[in-house]
């Protein structure tokens, strides 16, 4: 009897959970156990010998790698965004391309609420100043910082988490405005939010945050004029894309003590180079794109990813498919 040929995949990490597993017995797997990403040339090496790739956005696929994987069938991405992803290469070549919608909405929510409390409230600077012993005693003038209920926050990008962080800004009383091309009428009926133009929401926001994809729409939709026209000594919060934010000017404005302070789960570059000027202001919150990182959230993350990818490998449209345009 002949043996049936499988399919062969490269993961390009490690996974939590049971999903690299499940396909193990479905596929031909390869995993990239190293820390740091693979490289370009490993990356388009390996996709040269496979049907099938599991990719982190780290992992950039464009038409030079495709073109050397005439066998690829399907990219599946763990992540919602795929902008490390030449999408219309890969449909203009039949390659289905998979990403993990939903899975982290909540997650990435309560990441970016613990950011807005952490940054208002100055949380690393304290940890930091105890540590190094500087703590004497009580002050009523020690790290005064700002008041989150109560406050106006600004929501850029009112999608599924830009919704879920209204939601919880509403138990704390906030006023919630909130920039989109639609108006968003069950958040609105949900949450009391108000949608604005953009000059009013800067103006007013005292502490806007971001939840847009990178587009070229949106590339630097905080830039030198926007950071202008903020109120004194508002907070920026962004967990969307590093490239929202010319982050040259956000620092100017931070250096000159016109913004009060920044937390930023993603940069541009990721990660930032150790000489950058983000590293050396007290006012800046920063952490290594980890809004989605809890156990199980990753786990679903990878479950679906896995789950996109055998339906591609077995000629179905994925569950969570990009370019669903492939199967018609």
């Amino acid at each position: 009897m002949a043996r049936t040929v499988r399919p062969r995949v490269f993961v390009t990490r490690q996974l939590p959970g049971e999903a690299l597993g499940r396909l193990s017995r479905l596929v031909d797997l390869s995993v990239w156990e190293e820390e740091l990403p693979p490289s370009r040339d490993t990356l388009m090496a390996q996709a040269a010998l496979c049907e099938g790739l599991v990719t982190l956005l780290t992992d950039r696929v464009d038409a030079r790698l495709l073109d050397c994987a005439p066998n690829l069938r399907a990219v599946s991405n763990v992540a919602v965004g795929y902008d490390n992803i030449d999408v219309p290469a890969c449909t203009g070549r039949r390659v289905a391309v998979g990403n993990t919608p939903g899975a982290l909405t909540e997650t990435s929510a309560d990441f970016a609420f613990a950011l807005i409390l952490g940054l208002a409230r100055r949380v690393a600077e304290a940890d930091a100043f105890v540590r190094a012993g500087k703590w004497k005693t009580w002050s009523p003038t020690l790290l005064l910082g700002t008041d989150v209920y109560g406050a106006t926050l600004g929501i850029v990008g009112p999608g599924a988490i830009g919704a879920a962080v209204a939601r919880r800004a509403r138990g704390f009383g906030m006023r919630i405005l909130y920039v989109s091309r639609e108006p968003k009428p069950a958040l609105e009926a949900q949450t009391g939010a108000r949608q604005v133009d953009k000059a009013t929401l800067l103006a007013e926001a005292d502490i806007l945050t971001l939840h847009v994809p990178l587009t070229p729409a949106t590339k630097h939709w905080v830039g030198r004029a926007e950071l202008a026209a903020m109120k004194p000594g508002a907070l920026l919060v962004n967990t969307a894309r590093g490239g929202v934010i010319d982050q040259d000017a956000l620092v100017e404005a931070l250096r000159e003590g016109r913004l009060g302070g920044a937390a930023l789960d993603v940069t541009q570059p990721e990660p930032l180079p150790p000489d950058s000027p983000l590293m050396t202001l007290p006012n800046v919150l920063l952490a290594p794109h980890i809004a989605s990182a809890s156990h199980a959230t990753r786990g679903r993350m990878a479950s679906m990813a896995v789950d996109n990818l055998l339906a591609a490998l077995e000629g179905r449209r994925p569950p969570h498919c990009v370019n669903p345009e492939v199967f018609e």
